[in-house]
């Protein structure tokens, strides 16, 4: 049995894949932030596999990849094309970093669904509050 003076902690870099010395772990972590969301919208509907396939345009194999995070068949604009075949508008947004020594970052974001409430409304439509995925 070992004791806690035996372990090593290691901080993670924010990129498992990186962590991993996977290839591509920028690639990786993107595909994974896309196909989380992609599952999100198919649990939210309650799709069953080949409802989704029709939708995506993929057997339903594919599907059941997709969802068990088995990504390689799939670039990132195919994983995009699927969001827009599930009715999501995607963004591609291009900024200068803050720090200028550092690489920059993918950031996959996610914006709920605007409504109208009291106390939320800007300029006649819902303030989104975003939820961000951020891929290094």
């Amino acid at each position: 049995m070992s004791t806690t003076e035996d372990l090593t902690i290691i901080p993670s870099s924010g990129n498992i894949y990186a962590d991993l010395g996977l290839p591509n772990p920028e690639e990786r972590r993107t595909k994974a932030a896309l196909a989380r969301q992609i599952d999100a919208i198919l649990t939210e509907r309650t799709l069953t596999q080949r409802a989704a396939a029709r939708i995506l345009g993929i057997p339903q194999p594919k599907v059941s990849n997709l969802l068990n995070g088995r990504l390689g068949g799939f670039s990132v604009e195919r994983l995009m094309a699927f969001l827009t075949a599930l009715n999501r508008d995607v963004q591609i947004i291009v900024t200068p970093t803050e720090d200028a020594e550092h690489r920059g970052e993918i950031t996959v974001a996610v914006r709920p669904r605007r409504r109208e409430s009291p106390g939320e409304v800007v300029g006649g439509r819902a303030r989104p509050r975003a939820v961000r995925t951020t891929v290094r």
